[in-house]
């Protein structure tokens, strides 16, 4: 058995890989499901629809690879974070379609949450900040919306989970409710400090001790399959947040390493090892990884649009047809036009972290067209990405530019456009590796360590192979310009917050 398939749901689709011994890939199924947008700002997913994308592709990659649960030694599970998922314990129905990261619904919540001053405790204990982001105020907004949710919560009938949990319960028959400490991170409701569930935070979000999961290492025993989804029972041995998992597959396991990942949206995470690193600049403080009881911890700064802004360019204006258009349209931009795209489509993450305001585009002429819009898309995802470096480095001082590079991983960076211009603006390389699907390789790692499929971090760290290096190559006076350019633009959207 020298095969660990890996689940990696997503925001829009799932996906299941197969992993040979030596990381190669031996199979990918992928499938897109529904989303929905049931009024302004909210965006919600269906849960049958990621549980059965999830298992066709898992069902069809082990068809792709030839190969049958008696092969697989271990499955590892990565999912979009913060999504929540309430059902109930007898039936598995839920009770409401899940919540998505990208939802904001709970703004009001939060903006009262943080006017009765709890956001410093909060922060102290979870290491994040008040927002609409996190899981915990959108599972008391199911439990205050859906009628009788309460009570039945209240009953110990209803489970909450993270999408990792909820297909975990779903992948047991119903036998394991359990997580582990990089999504239970992203709740609001855990103590990353202690590593368990906070009761101060509980009775602060209203949501019932009896609904949460059991929260394990990253890679443990999370139990079986049922013998029926696979044709025979396969172990679950790793789980991770998508983004936890993506630092993992880009071994970033030394203290100063830092990854990106952009998909929907774009997320850093620098290593800061075994102490947590409160940010002064909006950053969160997070659990990286958790192996053998022992927690290493991460800066993250969340942007919430990045490959989305292409889609939107896509589907949206229409003026492209595939995202590997945008980077030869940028190319053929007017040099002398300075477009700017403020992507704040439901809202700015770090380090601004305000969910009312909207997108812009600033400095329009006459003479921008689909090569200006789509150079300004692009830069957008890079500038925001500045913005999280300069954090990273004022909040950390050891992350100076001199000793980080950026490894890359996720969609936009099959772009070589884009990975040029974030070098540019970064003034430091950008290293994009062999394997892109570091995502789905961090679970499918996670699970192939408890197995005994793959090695230590460190041995594992060895395998890790560069694609490309990209070097900065713009003049400084050229970088300050733009940067000052940016600034003056995401000014102007905060200005427009009028805090409605």
């Amino acid at each position: 058995m020298s095969f660990v398939l890996a689940i990696d749901q997503g925001t829009t689709s799932s996906r299941a890989i197969v992993f040979r011994s030596d990381i190669s890939i031996a199979a990918v199924a992928q499938q897109e499901f529904p989303q929905h947008f049931p009024a302004s700002g909210w965006v919600e997913h269906e849960p049958e629809d990621i549980w059965t994308s999830t298992v066709m592709t898992c069902r069809d990659a082990l068809e792709k690879a030839g190969l049958s649960a008696n092969d697989i030694a271990a499955i590892g599970i990565t999912n979009q974070r913060e999504t929540t998922v309430v059902w109930d314990r007898a039936t598995g129905q839920a009770v409401h379609r899940a919540i998505v990261w990208q939802d904001r619904r709970t703004a009001d919540i939060c903006a009262k949450l943080k006017a009765e001053g709890h956001e410093p405790d909060v922060s102290a204990r979870t290491g994040l900040i008040i927002d609409p982001y996190f899981s915990g105020t959108k599972v008391a907004w199911i439990l205050d919306h859906v009628p009788g949710a309460r009570e039945r919560a209240e009953r110990g009938e209803l489970m909450f989970g993270t999408v990792d949990c909820y297909l975990l319960w779903r992948l047991t028959g119903g036998k394991v409710h359990a997580t582990d400490a990089t999504n239970a991170s992203r709740t609001l409701l855990f103590n990353i400090h202690t590593g368990q569930w906070d009761e101060t935070l509980l009775k602060l979000l209203r949501v019932p001790r009896s609904m949460l999961p059991e929260v394990k290492d990253s890679s443990a025993d999370f139990g079986t399959t049922t013998p029926g989804l696979f044709g025979g029972p396969i172990k679950v041995a790793g789980i991770a947040g998508d983004q936890q998992a993506a630092t993992i597959g880009q071994a970033c396991f030394t203290p100063g390493m830092m990854k990106s990942t952009y998909g929907t949206g774009c997320f850093a995470l620098l290593n800061t090892g075994a102490t947590p690193v409160k940010s002064n600049n909006k950053l969160l403080t997070t659990i990286a990884y958790q192996l053998n009881g022992q927690r290493t911890y991460a800066l993250e700064g969340s942007i919430f649009v990045a490959g989305s802004a292409v889609q939107w360019l896509r589907d949206g204006l229409g003026i492209i047809k595939h995202a590997a258009e945008t980077g030869p349209l940028a190319d053929k931009s007017d040099s002398m036009q300075s477009v700017y795209l403020v992507p704040a489509f439901v809202g700015l993450g770090a380090p601004y972290w305000n969910p009312r305001v909207r997108g812009a585009l600033f400095g329009l002429t006459r003479n921008t067209g689909p090569a200006e819009l789509a150079h300004a898309t692009l830069e957008s995802v890079c500038y925001q990405t500045y913005d999280l470096w300069a954090a990273m480095r004022a909040d950390w001082p050891d992350a100076s530019a001199a000793t980080i590079v950026l490894r890359v991983d996720g969609g936009m960076t099959a772009s070589d456009w884009t990975m040029q211009r974030l070098a540019d603006l970064l003034d430091a390389p950008v290293d994009r590796p062999m394997i892109q699907e570091t995502t789905a390789l961090g679970a499918a790692y996670l699970a192939g360590l408890h197995a005994g499929v793959y090695p230590e971090p460190e041995k594992f760290a060895d395998n890790w192979r560069l694609e490309h290096r990209f070097r900065p190559a713009m003049s400084a006076a050229t970088r300050q310009r733009k940067l000052a350019g940016w600034a003056r633009a995401v000014k102007g959207v905060l200005a427009s917050d009028e805090g409605e």
